[in-house]
């Protein structure tokens, strides 16, 4: 069946004539828009582009059926701006969070994603930035606040706002002041989570502490409430953005220097959500995290 996808392959390979250069347009890495490119030559029974060294061209074929692909794809967002426009309960904004996200900034978000279009409903889904990215690209998603640095696979992207860690160890470990570099914490290795979630910021978090705390190794926790428990039984420590994150048990210290800031950042999918103001929405997020 041929979908609003292909036809975005077609026109972004006419258009930029590169396969890199396209997959970025369309928001998807060059193995599928290569699977989509040959899918779509053969729904329509026709060789659409030849491949050069430098890039690709439009064969007649492609050249003569480019035309109605893009007045398809024109019809495509009228058809969708006329359902936002008139759904009587006002368009939705699905929002993702990655686990990173403090609750507070979480929730200030999601206020600011309502009150930039009146009307609107917002859906909030929590999920690894990794998972986020992906449904912002196919559009199961309005928008994610997702971990930096991370590849976006040509989403549209806000400035990277830092937020400031707490290092959480076990009571015992004492320390004569509320700050604390990440030398003095010896003994415990820290808590990371799946480097599957978000694989270029857990590479980064790895190096800088292993930068500041060679000898000190590290274990996988599944989120910050199961490091959180390890931590108030003495076997680990978990640097966190949350404020609020606390147990019996565990103390908790500020990093001097932030050697490990989270970094975070708003994506979204321009083509895919139009309606989308997310400047007003990015001013009020950052303002939420800097209180």
């Amino acid at each position: 069946m041929l979908t609003e996808r292909h036809l975005q392959i077609f026109v972004a390979l006419a258009e930029e004539q590169h396969f890199g250069d396209a997959a970025r347009v369309v928001g998807i890495t060059q193995p599928p828009l290569s699977q989509g490119l040959r899918r779509l030559e053969s729904l329509v029974g026709a060789k659409l582009f030849e491949r050069g060294a430098g890039g690709v061209e439009l064969t007649p074929a492609g050249a003569a059926l480019l035309p109605y692909a893009r007045r398809a794809l024109t019809s495509l967002e009228e058809l969708h701006q006329a359902a936002i426009s008139r759904d009587p309960e006002g368009p939705e904004i699905r929002l993702g969070l990655t686990p990173e996200v403090p609750p507070a900034a979480g929730a200030a978000l999601a206020a600011a994603c309502a009150a930039s279009i009146p009307g609107s409903r917002v859906t909030v889904v929590t999920s690894p930035t990794s998972t986020l990215v992906n449904q912002v690209t196919t559009g199961r998603l309005t928008l994610a606040a997702v971990q930096h640095p991370t590849v976006l696979d040509g989403l549209d992207a806000g400035r990277v706002v830092l937020l400031p860690t707490w290092a959480l160890v076990p009571d015992s470990r004492s320390a004569t002041e509320g700050v604390v570099g990440l030398r003095e914490l010896k003994g415990l290795p820290v808590a990371v989570r799946p480097r599957v979630e978000a694989p270029a910021a857990r590479d980064l978090f790895v190096d800088t502490l292993g930068l500041h705390r060679p000898d000190g190794g590290t274990v996988v926790v599944t989120d910050e409430r199961a490091g959180l428990a390890m931590v108030a039984a003495g076997q680990v420590i978990v640097v966190t953005a949350d404020p609020t994150l606390a147990a019996p048990g565990v103390r908790r210290y500020r990093l001097a220097d932030d050697p490990l800031p989270l970094r975070l950042r708003l994506v979204w999918s321009r083509t895919r959500t139009p309606f989308l103001r997310p400047d007003d929405v990015m001013a009020q997020f950052t303002e939420a995290l800097a209180s």
